[in-house]
């Protein structure tokens, strides 16, 4: 059985980084006995191949530079996969407002030409609610979309 649990993780680390938490319940899903588990993981833990820390580090730079996601997606996500909350407070925090606000921009103005015939108040809704679903604060989103709707007019 602990082969077997060696095995499973093994392939699971060689597609990508997984949590500690990830790791466990996929040798739940196998009916891997907890003890066992606990025994592997505690092995992989000490030979470094399990970083909760470096994992929450990576997946916050990949979700936040290529899907934008803002802070509080990139903490929600980090939480589901079991990442301590200390751990994914640090991470997140890497993401400064400057960053998180730039991006935002960036994906306003990629969304902006869908909007073009819409009328003002129908374009900021659908604006900010689009920052909204991808973690960015309500106070932030309407800044960024009012003044991309005031850069978009003063090019006309």
């Amino acid at each position: 059985m602990a082969a077997k649990a060696r095995d499973i993780c093994y392939r699971l680390l060689a597609a990508r980084d997984r949590t500690r938490v990830e790791l466990a319940q996929a040798l739940r899903r196998k009916e891997i006995p907890d003890d066992i588990a606990e025994v592997v993981l505690g092995k992989f833990d000490k030979a470094g191949l399990i970083n909760d820390a470096a994992f929450a580090e990576s997946w916050v730079r990949s979700r936040h530079t290529h899907r934008g996601l803002g802070r509080r997606a990139l903490a929600t996500e980090l939480r589901r996969k079991g990442v301590d909350d200390e751990i994914v407070a640090e991470a997140v925090a890497a993401v400064d407002t400057d960053a998180e606000q730039e991006r935002a921009a960036e994906l306003v103005d990629k969304k902006l030409g869908g909007v073009r015939g819409l009328d003002e108040q129908t374009k900021i809704r659908r604006l900010v609610a689009m920052l909204a679903r991808r973690g960015y604060g309500e106070g932030m989103a309407y800044r960024v979309v009012r003044a991309a709707l005031d850069a978009d007019a003063a090019r006309d």
